[in-house]
């Protein structure tokens, strides 16, 4: 019998209004990175510190990097592929974010607001890289999968009147004129690291797990420059 494909992307019927955000969780715990299965997932899952302190030192963030897995992998019979094709294919080119079970990425997509734009990055692939960009179209809100017994992200500590993990929808907006792997961008982070510049501190190289990201507009320009430019 055939995997079973990922439920991320179908139409999913909302339970909050739009652009209302879920509301946030008490508990926390920490961990690992996932994104579609988001791929890129996450294992673990222990608070940290740093986690603890971060209420109080947030900050706000227009842009980010999401990673989905372009490539068959089978999960818990379940196939998690999910890569920028797949979104341009959805109707309306829109789909939801869901699978992310780690609590720091899944705050970042809390910070989420309608609008706001994000690099699609493919991960635990041949290839990982940048493939293309997408917009926020809907805010937080429940992720249905994590009371789904069948999904590969099926969270039996999760309930429905407290529930742990929330999604946002997002749209495709177009791949990069080139695909901008991360081979590329490791060597300009080392560079940019010890000479300065935009991706010293890029969120890729030191908080490589994390499957949801935030980038500062510096970041942001910057890697998308590159698309014009020849590969290093």
């Amino acid at each position: 019998m055939p995997p079973k494909t990922r439920s991320r992307g179908k139409p999913v019927k909302p339970t909050t209004e739009p652009g209302e955000s879920a509301s946030p969780v008490e508990d926390a715990t920490e961990e690992n990175v996932k994104v579609k299965r988001k791929t890129a997932n996450a294992k673990g899952s222990v608070k940290s510190k740093a986690d603890a302190a971060a209420p109080a030192e947030k900050r706000l963030h227009s842009f980010w990097l999401m990673k989905s897995e372009p490539e068959s992998r089978i999960e818990n019979g379940v196939d998690v592929k999910f890569g920028i094709e797949d979104l341009k294919a959805l109707p309306n080119q829109t789909g939801c974010w869901d699978g992310v079970r780690n609590y720091q990425a899944r705050n970042f997509m809390r910070d989420m607001k309608a609008g706001q734009q994000a690099f699609f990055y493919h991960s635990n692939c041949k290839e990982p890289g940048i493939a293309g960009l997408m917009t926020i179209v809907k805010e937080a809100y429940v992720d249905h999968t994590q009371f789904d017994k069948k999904d590969a992200h099926y969270d039996a500590s999760s309930k429905p009147e407290n529930p742990k993990w929330s999604m946002v929808d997002v749209r495709f907006e177009r791949t990069l004129r080139r695909f901008v792997p991360l081979s590329e961008l490791k060597r300009l982070h080392l560079r940019h690291k010890a000479e300065g510049g935009e991706l010293r501190d890029m969120a890729l190289f030191t908080r490589a797990r994390l499957s949801v990201q935030p980038l500062t507009r510096e970041e942001f320009d910057f890697v998308l420059s590159l698309e014009d430019k020849e590969p290093l």
